[in-house]
Order: C-alpha cells, then structure tokens, then sequence
C-alpha cells in the first residue's frame, strides 16, 4: 500500500524564494537561509530570490507583497522570528495575509520537532499557507529546526501543493 494519497509530480522543478528573518544575520552568517537553499538545489529545485529582511512586520509583509508579483515563484520559504520573544514577528505577519492555511504543517513540524527536542517545540509557531497562488512556509531559524522542516515535511509535499494550488 502507497503512503501517499495522491501520485507526485516527477519530475516538477518548483521556482523558491528564500527569505531569512533576522535583526542580525548576514548572507555570511545565515547558515539555515543557506541550508534551505542548498536542499532546494540538491532536490533538482530553483532559487530564484534569496533575501534577509528585519524582523519587522511591515518589511516581511513587503517582502511577501514583492515576492508574490514574481510569476516565475512557485514557494516562498522564510526562516526566523517564529517564536514568542517581543522580536519574533514573523508568524503574526505572514499569518495575516494567508488567504489559505495549511494547519497541518504547523502540527506535524511540532510534532516532529516534539520527537527531537521535546517539550519545548510548543514555542514553535510554523505556519504554512496560500498568498496570491504563491506556498508559504515559514519555518524557525534554527539550522536543525529548518532541516527537520525542509527533509521531513517540505521537499517531500512542496511539488504535489503546488500543483494542487494551480489546478
């Protein structure tokens, strides 16, 4: 018996961008913004933006606003600010705008997240959804946290919910 409902798309290379949150990263220091990109590529994808914005709602929101007049863009994937400090403000931004949500996106990364650290993955705020036919994710900024994010949950539904998002 298949573990999946529906056949995948073989062979769909889904067009990303990937948007780091953060007050203090630079295109240096960003080691999760480089993973998820890294994974993208090895999994045959492209990144056609890659950006790093200030926890700030009003710039996150922007960068959604921009990113979604990209016809090219398939995903956007952002990273950082999802947790509950005065700064994390990425979850409360992107939620606003979600014309659709993935509730169980946010479930099982917990739950995922549950099996590796523990109680403390109740901090998460991961979020998915639909803005302007574009997927969203945003997912924590820890390098293991995005990894556990982009191997176990995204890379392997990212090219069915797109193609689910434009039929």
């Amino acid at each position: 018996m298949s573990t999946q409902p529906h056949p995948d798309c073989p062979g769909k290379i889904v067009t990303c961008a990937v948007v780091t949150v953060s007050d203090t990263r630079n295109p240096e220091t960003d080691k999760s913004g480089q993973i998820i990109q890294q994974l993208l590529i090895a999994a045959h994808n492209v990144v056609e933006a890659y950006k790093i914005v200030k926890d700030e709602p009003a710039q996150i929101q922007a960068q959604i606003e921009e990113l979604s007049k990209n016809a090219r863009l398939d995903v956007i994937i952002f990273n950082g600010g999802t947790g509950i400090a005065p700064r994390d403000t990425t979850y409360d931004a992107i939620e606003k705008l979600l014309e659709k949500t993935l509730p169980g996106f946010g479930e099982l990364f917990r739950f995922l997240s549950y099996q590796e650290i523990g109680s403390r993955a109740i901090a998460s705020r991961a979020v998915a959804g639909v803005y302007q036919n574009k997927l969203i994710f945003s997912l924590p900024g820890s390098s293991n946290a995005v990894r556990l994010g982009m191997e176990r949950l995204i890379l392997p539904e990212m090219a069915h919910l797109v193609s689910q998002m434009r039929i």
